[in-house]
């Protein structure tokens, strides 16, 4: 790992006055600073077109703010006192001018004479990431000091524009000073993929195809497009989440043992493992599109006024997966998200073989669960006999829930907390590389054309607030993934079994 930032460190957002900066990004820097994780002696300055005074701008950025207690009230005044905003195009240098000329001063107070550290956020378009970076580049690079900027996604529409907005960046800074975010990257249960795959014997024994039947990763949300019907046209789910969000999960889930912590040993075996997937069959997916709610109080996609006539585009996906390579060889893995369904959760679901038959002749399979959101658990659902007299089996679970196993004093960071402090700290480990990110998009752009194409199938309406296409409970059970029984599975277990009582 690269060392870390020190005391003296210069933190530019740029698009301050946007939705970003102001619910995820200040917030994020809040609430580094009051838990500590952020030095009192930074200086945060906000730069954007906008026309703000300083006491808009921080009325802005404070606005969503999690003071959590009153206790830390007086945190939000010192915080304030350490950010300033200034104003000014993202194409022509004046502004950017300025801005270094308060870098400069406030760095001449550095007690410690180290040399310039400049943290650049860009909560911005992609569109204007070239003429930034060269702005940037130009007018504000501590030629005497070090870089670090940090990337906000879609990184590209495609393999095409991806790769034009990598020979944007490449020339102006190396690899080391990019920070490409991808928010799920910084989600607790994400990053603790790792310790529960390869720091339990019993979990990594059994990771391979010897023993697991089928893989599911699903990203669930309960609310549509909600106004922002226009722009998802011109995204569909695919791009909104799986090539990014989900295929990042599973590439953690799946990849090989790194050889350290390493930033760049994980990110190798992400890449190694991004290379065996087998492309997508266009034969093997399953899409729909949200219509009305059943009861007819929610509309449905096509109702949005801003949606293109008869539009294709796709609100849910399940996507099956081949990963060629010795340890998963053979086993089924299905990728799947959608808007408008029947509850928000993101969970992973690895199901285990069944056991040999002889002794039992029917019993439910093993199943690990990670949910990644809301309420982060991990649970095993396992056999047991059922208390009592019965010699009748039940499936229960092992369970840890972070809420009841963990104190409500534990601080569990954010997303973009947990990832700002990360490259503070100069951690590319939950940062996509530029390789990784060729790989893929090359993976799923002859998906997109083909959906995107004159050819492009209908997708199956599904009601606004159901669980997804009505076909969706055989396309899991093609892909190798078998339901609990009705009944079999309760928590906790409320009526003892007693056939046989005398």
């Amino acid at each position: 790992m690269s060392d870390s930032f020190g005391e003296y460190t210069s933190i530019v957002v740029f698009g301050a006055s946007g939705d970003l900066a102001k619910k995820k990004t200040f917030p994020a820097l809040f609430g580094l600073y009051r838990e500590g994780h952020l030095p009192k002696t930074v200086k945060i300055i906000g730069y954007a077109r906008s026309k703000l005074t300083e006491e808009d701008f921080k009325d802005r950025i404070s606005a969503k703010f999690n003071v959590g207690g009153e206790e830390n009230k007086p945190k939000v005044a010192e915080f304030l006192k350490l950010c300033s905003y200034v104003q000014g195009q993202y194409d022509t240098p004046e502004g950017y001018k300025e801005l270094d000329k308060e870098m400069d001063a406030y760095e001449k107070h550095n007690e410690s004479k180290a040399k310039k550290e400049r943290l650049f956020y860009l909560a911005l378009p992609p569109s204007v990431f070239g003429v930034v970076g060269k702005m940037i580049k130009e007018h504000a690079y501590p030629t005497d000091g070090r870089l670090r900027l940090i990337v906000e996604k879609p990184f590209g529409h495609d393999l095409e524009s991806s790769n034009q907005l990598q020979k944007e960046l490449a020339p102006l800074f190396t690899e080391e000073e990019l920070y490409r975010i991808d928010h799920y990257l910084g989600k607790e249960m994400v990053k603790n993929l790792l310790v529960l795959r390869f720091g339990n014997e019993l979990l990594n024994a059994a990771w391979n195809n010897k023993h697991i039947k089928s893989i599911q990763i699903n990203f669930k949300e309960a609310f549509g497009t909600e106004g922002r019907g226009g722009y998802f046209d011109e995204i569909g789910i695919i791009r909104d989440v799986m090539q990014n969000h989900i295929l990042q999960v599973l590439t953690l889930l799946t990849m090989e043992r790194p050889s350290s912590f390493d930033p760049e040993a994980i990110r190798d075996e992400k890449v190694k493992v991004l290379k065996a997937i087998e492309e997508f069959d266009t034969s093997d997916i399953l899409l729909g599109q949200y219509g009305k709610s059943e009861d007819g109080t929610k509309p449905g996609y096509l109702d949005d006024e801003t949606v293109k006539k008869g539009s294709k585009c796709v609100t849910y996906a399940a996507l099956g997966l081949k990963i060629n390579n010795e340890r998963w060889e053979g086993v089924p893995i299905v990728i799947r998200g959608g808007k408008a369904l029947d509850e928000s959760k993101v969970e992973i679901r690895v199901q285990y073989k069944p056991v040999a038959k002889g002794v039992f002749k029917e019993i439910q399979r093993n199943e690990l669960v990670i949910r990644v959101q809301p309420k982060e658990a991990v649970y095993l659902k396992i056999n047991s006999k059922v208390p009592g007299i019965s010699t009748e089996t039940s499936l229960t679970d092992l369970d840890l829930t972070y809420a009841t196993r963990y104190s409500r004093d534990f601080w569990i960071p954010e997303a973009y907390e947990a990832l700002i402090r990360d490259c503070y700290f100069g951690n590319h480990s939950n940062f996509v590389r530029d390789d990784e990110l060729q790989i893929s998009w090359a993976l799923f752009t002859p998906l997109l054309k083909y959906l995107e194409s004159e050819d492009a199938p209908t997708p199956e309406i599904y009601p606004y607030g159901s669980k997804g296409p009505k076909n969706l409970r055989a396309y899991m059970n093609a892909h190798g993934y078998v339901f609990s029984d009705p009944g079999t599975y309760e928590w906790p277990l409320t009526t003892p079994n007693v056939k046989g009582k005398i």
